[in-house]
């Protein structure tokens, strides 16, 4: 029963492993069952068997991708001096990792098209667009910001991080484009800074 179980384990890997590299490089719309099978090694109906569209296959790459990102953005934030800087900073890598290559295509251009805005942020709630409200509230508690009703407050200001991650995944300046919606999120956020 256990080389079963490690075999499906293998199988749904595999899978996944090939979905993430064609829907990063190719995008959702050009990559088929076949090519996922393909490039996983295994049957057409292997995929079936484990995902029962390619819709499916997607939207556990996004979560994957999704997860991937936020610990990237955890890392980088480490050395911040408060959780207002980690905002900023953190914010900046996500404009970053989201302006380029697969993370672009999976996150921005195609989970919100495949998966229907509101799922988009059901599993962005639980990675990236989570730390939003956690961080405000933070804040608040180190008396970094005032005390205000924390969701619609990061409600906003993931709307304003999202709108600018979409702008700059958009540009062919990236580079640039990145630069200047990183300063201006850092003044919305310095902004709530109490003095």
């Amino acid at each position: 029963m256990a080389k079963q179980a490690e075999r499906r384990a293998a199988t749904t890997e595999a899978i996944l492993k090939a979905g993430r590299r064609l829907f990063g490089d190719r995008g959702f719309a050009a990559t088929t069952i076949d090519d996922i099978a393909e490039s996983a090694q295994v049957a057409k109906g292997a995929v079936y068997h484990h995902f029962a569209t390619k819709e499916a296959v997607f939207e556990v790459v996004f979560d994957a991708v999704s997860r991937d990102l936020v610990a990237d953005i955890d890392r980088a934030v480490r050395t911040e001096r408060d959780v207002l800087a980690a905002m900023v900073a953190g914010t900046q890598h996500y404009f970053a990792a989201c302006a380029k290559g697969a993370t672009c295509q999976i996150i921005l251009r195609d989970g919100p098209a495949v998966l229907g805005w509101e799922r988009w942020r059901e599993i962005d709630a639980q990675h990236f667009g989570g730390k939003f409200p956690r961080a405000l509230a933070a804040a608040m508690d180190a008396g970094l910001i005032a005390r205000q009703p924390i969701e619609p407050l990061a409600r906003l200001l993931l709307g304003a991080a999202t709108e600018a991650a979409v702008a700059c995944a958009g540009r062919s300046d990236v580079l640039k484009a990145g630069g200047e919606y990183s300063r201006a999120f850092k003044s919305l956020i310095e902004a709530l800074r109490l003095r």
